[in-house]
């Protein structure tokens, strides 16, 4: 039995509509999580992804700004939203789903950006994003006859081969010190395994995300690992391969971001 879950931040669902069901058409994954959807609930085109097959469809919206949803095939049932760091923000939604004799919670977050200056003395969006990671240490892995995948837009390139320059890059958000070693924490305290490395080595650069800035994305390839698939231990062993959909950061009108595919078999 195989199961296979994406993720994507699409940088507005209702722009971007046609490169997902595009995705969907070529890659069929069971579930589909998106962020950065930049609509409220009644904005979220439903039909359209529901005559594709993807039935069960929960989401977290907020007008013109964030926003997280869960596209899938599966039954989803408690589904829950969090509201991290009491802002109101709509950056994480999470159900039950279950695969066989799998029983799992899934966890769809869109962490802050984190403005472009890291120090929260004099920007307070890198102060937000600071302790909203802080909050998710508290978010545990594996409970009694539950098994976890956390997926989504972390923002954060934690290792030294999720950029394109480590050493360029230490003093630029998504890859400081302060935010990579917060980050890591949320791992090692809830006891995360990170698929994606678990599947390609530490060893070899790792990227799902292009600037718009750049005048050629694909020649320069100055990348950053910003999108993210753990799970708790548990499932690990079932994992059978990562997928990361490079090409889709030149389809028409894209995201900067690209979508990730985790499959196992169970």
């Amino acid at each position: 039995m195989t199961f296979s879950i994406s993720t994507w931040n699409i940088n507005s669902v209702r722009l971007r509509l046609p490169i997902v069901q595009q995705f969907l058409v070529r890659e069929q994954p069971d579930i589909l999580c998106l962020q950065e959807i930049k609509c409220r609930a009644e904005e979220f085109p439903l039909e359209p992804l529901k005559a594709m097959g993807y039935e069960h469809i929960i989401l977290h919206g907020q007008k013109g700004y964030h926003g997280v949803a869960i596209v899938s095939k599966l039954p989803l049932t408690e589904e829950h939203r969090q509201n991290y760091c009491g802002m109101g923000d709509a950056r994480h939604i999470s159900a039950l789903f279950e695969r066989g004799p799998h029983r799992i919670r899934l966890h769809n977050f869109y962490v802050p950006a984190g403005g472009d200056e890291p120090d929260r003395s004099i920007n307070p969006k890198f102060g937000h994003k600071l302790d909203f990671v802080e909050e998710m240490k508290a978010l545990k892995a594996s409970s009694p006859g539950i098994s976890s995948i956390l997926v989504g837009d972390l923002n954060i390139a934690p290792l030294e081969h999720d950029v394109w320059s480590h050493k360029q890059l230490l003093k630029i958000v998504s890859h400081t010190p302060v935010e990579t070693e917060r980050l890591t924490e949320v791992m090692q305290k809830g006891g995360w395994l990170d698929l994606m490395r678990q599947h390609i080595p530490a060893s070899e650069k790792l990227y799902t995300w292009w600037s718009y800035r750049a005048k050629d994305w694909e020649a320069a390839d100055r990348g950053r690992r910003l999108d993210h698939i753990w799970s708790s231990p548990d499932l690990g062993p079932f994992l059978d391969k990562i997928e990361v959909l490079k090409e889709a950061r030149g389809w028409n009108q894209p995201s900067d971001h690209v979508p990730v595919t985790a499959t196992f078999k169970f």
